[in-house]
């Protein structure tokens, strides 16, 4: 997966731009990443229980963080991940 779609997601949920976070989880290809969005915005808009609000946020930041460090491994530090197939 290309983890520019990680960081933007993190960048985004840390700047609360919901709108951007809702345009990438239709675009991004990883199907785990776009179902963690969508359980969060749909608790931060329909929840008024923070406790839902605050598992589905650090569930997404979890997932997000999990997803870089293996995403990381898979490339070695010498290795250009764009160029590499």
């Amino acid at each position: 997966m290309d983890t520019l779609d990680y960081d933007r997601a993190l960048y985004y949920t840390h700047r609360s731009e919901w709108d951007n976070l809702i345009v990438l989880m239709v675009r991004t290809k990883d199907h785990m990443l776009s179902k963690r969005i969508e359980r969060f915005l749909n608790a931060y808009q329909f929840s008024s229980d923070y406790t839902v609000i605050e598992r589905n946020l650090y569930s997404l930041l979890r997932y997000l963080d999990h997803a870089n460090s293996v995403t990381e491994t898979v490339h070695s530090p010498n290795e250009n991940p764009i160029l590499s197939i």
